[in-house]
């Protein structure tokens, strides 16, 4: 998971300080958060996805399919 996450923010050119401002955290945080150091958060790990617009199975590695899932209409 954490090469998954690691290789997404380098793909797009981000340094940790823009994904960690991005997703309401401090770049200290996020670190722990890329190395393995902490575990994720659900909230996080939810922003994260929708921040790489991606699904947080991908981001689990439960998948290979980077592409998010469609939304549900509200009701």
């Amino acid at each position: 998971m954490k090469t998954r996450i690691k290789d997404l923010r380098t793909d797009s050119d981000l340094t940790q300080a823009q994904v960690a401002e991005a997703i309401g955290i401090t770049q200290r945080k996020y670190s722990y958060l890329e190395t393995g150091e902490q575990q994720w958060p659900d909230e996080l790990l939810a922003r994260l996805a929708d921040f790489h617009r991606t699904s947080v199975d991908y981001l689990l590695c439960l998948t290979d399919d980077p592409h998010p899932y469609p939304r549900r209409k509200r009701t």
